[in-house]
């Protein structure tokens, strides 16, 4: 595909840690093939790295529930107030949303009145929860791409032009590393088990789930002595927002920013909330138990709408409890440590989640996804 002799602005949106990895590998591929492509919206540190030019940080965005949203109403308003007038004004060559439903949807409405096409990247769970929705998405969005294999037939049903691209995270969790070899980068002592804390890359989560990440930690730390902590933290997120609490727990754990899959390579069991990271802590392999908690408000409301078994990625891929996963007033310090302390003391059961995680990868497919994504790009525009 031949680069374009004029040059193509394309407004991108990713509002949340997850999104902003995508969104930066997405932008790569895109550019390697047409380097005159101009990108710029709503994105993260990795997005400005690969390019884009953020005109609101994904950081200031990154809140689920409905009552943390209501809570941060003036920031999001903004942002989209501001991508409004663009859409309307300047009319960019094509949108593209990825995941982050409630924003991006309200989005993908103004950009079909300003006459800008719409390629929607990274399904929102819609086959979850409010499926009705997909009846709106067909009014305004021109082509979904999707990461899961059973998303495709639930879109071509609804007549909604879909491509199944495959799943970005493929090709974005490589670890060459063993165990200890991962465990020695990071300073850690092979000889001693390595547990990791992943407590999510939203300040709401981070204030809800990671005094409960600390205090199970250190109910570990009491139970293995020798147990070592890692911590990977996301790019939303800035070190005042974890090492008070760490301080004040009196626990020692090792940060970063960087080479989280070989941090979770080095881990013998991981301690994770929901989201996108599970499915990466599952192509690695590493057994964990996912935690989740919400508002109470926000909890009854989407116990309602759920349509689903489980909440955590990696078991939705299973289509079955792979790995356990504790949520509401399950998720707290003892029930965390009880199930960490039996995947750290039971070969047998840690071995199995490992053999189960393994199928979850073989279900996902080859990689690709980012590449075959830009090409869809081109040609979404090429034939405006």
């Amino acid at each position: 595909m031949t680069p374009s002799t004029t040059r193509r602005n394309i407004m991108i949106v990713a509002g949340e840690a997850s999104g902003d990895i995508y969104g930066a590998d997405l932008a790569r591929e895109a550019l390697k093939l047409d380097p005159s492509l101009r990108f710029f919206g709503i994105g993260g540190a990795r997005m400005r790295e690969a390019g884009v030019e953020t005109l609101v940080d994904s950081a200031d965005m990154a809140v689920v529930g409905l009552v943390e949203v209501l809570k941060h109403f003036d920031v999001i308003s903004g942002a989209f107030l501001k991508l409004k007038r663009i859409l309307t004004s300047d009319r960019p060559d094509l949108l593209i949303l990825i995941d982050y439903p409630g924003f991006n949807l309200r989005l993908a409405k103004a950009a079909r009145k300003a006459g800008v096409r719409v390629l929607y990247y990274i399904s929102p769970q819609i086959w979850a929860w409010r499926q009705g929705r997909v009846r709106k998405i067909a009014r305004l969005v021109d082509h979904m791409a999707v990461i899961l294999p059973f998303e495709a037939p639930f879109y071509e049903r609804a007549g909604v032009p879909v491509s199944f691209v495959g799943h970005p995270m493929i090709d974005l969790v490589k670890v060459a590393a063993g165990r200890d070899e991962a465990a020695t980068g990071f300073g850690l002592d092979p000889g001693r088990r390595i547990v990791g804390l992943f407590p999510g890359s939203r300040r709401n989560e981070i204030e809800r789930l990671l005094p409960v990440i600390i205090d199970a930690a250190v109910l570990l730390k009491k139970r293995f002595p020798d147990v070592q902590f890692v911590l990977p933290l996301a790019s939303t997120l800035r070190d005042e927002d974890i090492t008070p609490q760490l301080a004040a727990a009196g626990l020692e754990v090792v940060i970063t920013r960087e080479r989280i899959h070989n941090l979770i390579r080095a881990s013998d069991a991981v301690i994770s909330v929901s989201g996108t990271v599970t499915l990466e802590i599952a192509l690695v392999g590493t057994p964990m138990v996912i935690i989740y908690k919400l508002s109470p408000l926000t909890y009854q409301l989407a116990k309602r709408l759920v349509k689903v078994d489980n909440i955590g990625l990696c078991n939705i891929v299973a289509g079955k409890t792979v790995v356990r996963e504790l949520i509401q007033e399950e998720a707290n310090p003892a029930r965390i440590a009880d199930e960490i302390g039996l995947i750290l003391t039971d070969a047998g059961y840690a071995g199995t989640i490992r053999e189960e995680l393994a199928a979850v990868r073989e279900r996902l497919g080859g990689g690709g996804a980012s590449a075959n994504v830009a090409r869809l790009i081109l040609a979404t525009m090429d034939n405006q």
